[in-house]
């Protein structure tokens, strides 16, 4: 590792979405080569990286860290107990924006605490397609910026994406060759996410063999686009982890993309928005219409929002509708659900968590009702 500067990586990953895939993908990328400490699952608030403190040893050859942020000050806090060399920012979304006066321009100062907080001599990654991550504060920093991206022009850029069977198809030019890639996950969000790992990993020294390996068994996190082949050609797509507003469009996207006769959409809260709540609801409304959504259910306070603007969009009245009562929600599944139906589950973390736990329920009560 000595002819890139760096005696040990300590990579450091946020972003809006998509820290923990990326974490997971760049881990089983590089533990080929090194021993790795990661974080637990989505162990990523300031407490989670106090005791990796007290966990990591000189035995570890290289770190993989989240560091999330639910308010301004909590990266600078992470990049304090564990200063990291390498930065990776995911994107900047609206995720948490209800807690910042400022707003987006708030969560975008957040988010640049990383680039504030690591080494100023490091290698920062950027999605170049996102147009928060331009407005990024880079301060003093004079490392090397590296950028991956799918529709404008990046040092790791996918092309030729398409869904399989069971993930996701795409080539990008490295070293000169035309190199093929396979995760074994839904969605092109998450082809952003596998760019930041190879992108890491081939700037690591790792062979492009080793990456390809590593991405097509990296470990994926329950609840995280989890899906079920069941009898008749049924699919359940068990997401119910969270439900911010980027990742909820994406999981509509891979819900329209693996259907087949029939696709439901059951969705839940998404909090943190502050005065965006209401119009975040309503473009998801929208977004469902759009994707060819064939029925919607929402769950949770606030979000007959959705179906209101997915009504507006021009889903028929009669194929949108809130439920109170979970046993409701299943008693009506289970009279609905044929063959070749497509079901997605969406939910979120913050779900007050009795809310959260029926979520999953519904993805283990259709995953057992159908298998």
């Amino acid at each position: 590792m000595d002819n890139i500067g760096i005696e040990k990586p300590i990579i450091a990953i946020t972003g809006s979405s998509g820290k923990t895939t990326t974490k997971e993908m760049v881990s089983s990328i590089i533990q080929r080569r090194w021993k790795v400490f990661k974080s637990y699952e989505n162990g990523n608030d300031v407490w989670f990286t106090s005791q990796y403190v007290k966990q990591i040893d000189p035995t570890y050859e290289a770190l993989v860290l989240e560091y999330g942020m639910t308010h301004a000050g909590n990266i600078t806090e992470h990049c304090k107990l564990i200063q990291p060399n390498i930065g990776i920012i995911t994107n900047v979304g609206i995720a948490h924006i209800g807690n910042f006066e400022d707003q987006e321009f708030g969560v975008i100062a957040a988010k640049s605490e990383l680039i504030k907080g690591m080494k100023s001599d490091g290698i920062l990654f950027l999605n170049e397609d996102d147009l928060n991550s331009k407005l990024l504060d880079k301060g003093d920093f004079r490392g090397e910026i590296l950028s991956i991206g799918i529709q404008n022009k990046a040092n790791y850029q996918a092309r030729e994406i398409y869904y399989t069977e069971n993930g996701m198809n795409f080539r990008v030019e490295m070293d000169g060759m035309d190199c093929p890639f396979y995760i074994p996950i839904f969605g092109k969000h998450n082809v952003y996410n596998a760019l930041f790992a190879i992108a890491v990993s081939h700037r690591l020294g790792l062979s492009i063999n080793d990456i390809r390996l590593g991405l097509e068994n990296f470990y994926q996190t329950f609840g995280r686009l989890t899906i079920y082949h069941l009898k008749n050609e049924i699919t359940i797509i068990n997401d119910t982890f969270n439900a911010k507003p980027d990742a909820m469009k994406e999981a509509i996207n891979v819900l329209s993309n693996i259907g087949k006769d029939t696709k439901i959409a059951i969705l839940g809260c998404m909090f943190d928005l502050g005065i965006h709540e209401e119009q975040a609801y309503r473009d998801i409304g929208s977004y469902v219409a759009s994707c060819k959504i064939d029925y919607l259910y929402t769950v949770g306070e606030g979000t007959k929002i959705i179906g209101e603007a997915a009504n507006q969009s021009g889903i028929a009245d009669e194929n949108v509708k809130h439920f109170h009562s979970i046993d409701e929600l299943h008693q009506t599944l289970v009279g609905q659900i044929k063959e070749k139906t497509t079901v997605l589950i969406k939910g979120y973390f913050g779900m007050e968590n009795a809310m959260r736990v029926k979520m999953i329920d519904t993805a283990m009560f259709l995953r057992d009702y159908f298998k």
